[in-house]
């Protein structure tokens, strides 16, 4: 019997074998794209009106339509992607910044009384939603786009903060960590250099998941009137205009909704793609 050998293939051709990862990066790269393109380039101003031009239906003058102002719907549709990403990227970013840390304490401290301070306090914040979250700190503070982030950055600190203490509570019982302590390194010390590169993966994959679900919220915020304020383009106030005139004018829903799912149908395909590339055990692979 000839012995079973045990091939071990490449990020690349993991990557290409991806379906799921492939579409999904394809499609928040055409978003990303549109956003940073916005900053130099847009087919027309995306706030001027043009009464003349309202509600135009797709051509060659204008690709996706105009609304009901006139203004160019790509135009809008490509500095909406820029707002709602960089609120979106922002809020994830605070909940990173803030949750780890706090999960990789708590860890480090497990079953005391600081570890359980924490996560009760998590518990705290999951009982407020996001968008009850931005109403409260949007009738002390009015609404915009900072206060979105503000929201929806707080509601995903104790995300970030489940995920790497848990992830990490498994991590203090082996034995390079063990051997780590008897060697005189502080707690703190052994979270930083152990503990967290052994758990970037999932805040990677939970990033982006997050990611996806901060555009939703921004989204959502938007469209009840608490997020970006006009003459900014957003995709949930485009939704919200677009109420009254669905009947006449579909295009005016048609468009943000799509771009709305595609983006975070993209996210969430490249999130769990990168979740099954990431997995060390789908690299081990039987030729």
């Amino acid at each position: 019997m000839s012995e079973q050998t045990v091939s071990h293939p490449s990020t690349l051709q993991l990557i290409l074998r991806s379906n799921g990862f492939l579409i999904g990066a394809g499609l928040t790269a055409l978003f990303v794209l549109a956003a940073l393109v916005s900053f130099i380039w847009t087919p027309y101003d995306a706030t001027q009106m043009s009464i003349a031009d309202k509600l135009k239906t797709p051509s060659a003058a204008h690709w996706l339509g105009t609304d009901h102002f006139g203004r160019d719907m790509l135009s809008m549709i490509m500095v909406g992607a820029r707002v709602s990403m960089a609120v979106a990227f922002v809020a994830v970013g605070v909940g990173i910044l803030a949750g780890v840390p706090l999960g990789l304490y708590a860890a480090s401290k497990r079953g005391g009384l600081i570890d359980e301070i924490i996560m009760r306090g998590n518990d705290l914040i999951f009982a407020f939603p996001s968008l009850l979250l931005a109403i409260m700190i949007t009738a002390v503070f009015g609404p915009g786009a900072v206060n979105a982030i503000i929201a929806i950055g707080i509601f995903n600190i104790p995300v970030f903060a489940r995920l790497s203490r848990g992830a990490a509570l498994s991590l203090w019982q082996r034995e390079y960590i063990m051997a780590a302590q008897v060697c005189g390194k502080s707690k703190a010390l052994i979270s930083l250099e152990h503990i967290l590169p052994n758990i970037t993966n999932l805040l990677i994959v939970q990033g982006t998941i997050q990611f996806s679900l901060g555009i939703l919220a921004e989204a959502g915020l938007a469209y009840v009137g608490l997020g970006a304020q006009p003459p900014l383009p957003s995709w949930g106030r485009m939704l919200n205009d677009a109420q009254t005139l669905i009947s006449i004018a579909p295009h005016l829903a048609l468009v943000p909704g799509l771009t709305i799912v595609l983006t975070v149908l993209g996210l969430n395909l490249m999130g769990d793609g990168l979740r099954d590339l990431l997995d060390p055990k789908l690299r081990r692979v039987k030729s």
